[in-house]
């Protein structure tokens, strides 16, 4: 609540700060109005219209979405192995943050792949984020490794297929992708884990699923619609 509060004075500054600014440039010239009159006069527009306020706020929150995506394109961006799905030159790339033990990201399964039949120039990037239970960190590692293998999607599709996630299910879901536990590169597996958890931090991620899009950060089991939007957005259309 605090964040909310405080972003919403900032954008009502930048609100306040960016029409006073174009008023004093506009009136405040010889003979025009003083700058109380103009405070004053852009102070009562808001009031008037205080639609224009979250809508500062939604823009202020994708510049500086914008700023912290670009900052962290590569490790966003990059799959690790075979973690991805759709076109290899999309034009845009959506990336899911994801845990095996989250019932909203197995809910968002018919989403992605309604998205991945709908649009065709779409590449999708599926980044492991194993924070919600020790078994998660273990789906993680075999879901890495299966990765590594060049069997993502298989084991993947497998895993959530097979009910809750237990040592029992990891192992089920490996041995139908055909994917080897044995061969685990235990380091390169628990770097890209902590590499994920410090990119989701600085993104402001604090749960699953969270999606990166062009330059926004979403959260949550959303519509397709929304998704699809920013999708759009992404491209200019």
């Amino acid at each position: 609540m605090k964040n909310s509060i405080l972003l919403a004075v900032a954008s009502l500054g930048v609100v306040i700060g960016a029409a006073a600014v174009w008023s004093y440039d506009h009136f405040a010239a010889p003979g025009g109005p003083d700058r109380v009159r103009i405070e004053r006069v852009v102070h009562d527009y808001v009031l008037a219209h205080p639609e224009i306020i979250p809508q500062a706020m939604q823009r202020l929150q994708d510049r500086q979405s914008g700023e912290l995506v670009a900052a962290n394109r590569a490790a966003i961006t990059t799959p690790f192995g075979s973690a991805w799905a759709g076109n290899p030159k999309g034009d845009v790339t959506l990336v899911e943050y994801f845990d095996y033990n989250c019932g909203y990201c197995r809910a968002s399964l018919p989403m992605i792949a309604d998205l991945l039949r709908r649009d065709p120039k779409l590449r999708v990037v599926y980044r492991d984020l194993p924070i919600l239970s020790d078994e998660s960190r273990v789906a993680a590692r075999a879901s890495l490794a299966a990765a590594q293998q060049g069997r993502f999607q298989g084991f993947h599709d497998a895993l959530y297929a097979g009910g809750p996630v237990s040592d029992a299910s990891i192992r089920a879901a490996a041995a139908k992708a055909g994917v080897s536990l044995a061969a685990i590169d235990t380091a390169r597996v628990d770097a890209e884990i902590a590499n994920n958890m410090q990119t989701a931090a600085k993104l402001g991620m604090n749960g699953t699923p969270s999606w990166v899009i062009g330059d926004r950060i979403l959260s949550g089991a959303l519509p397709i619609e929304e998704i699809e939007r920013a999708i759009a957005a992404a491209r200019g259309t």
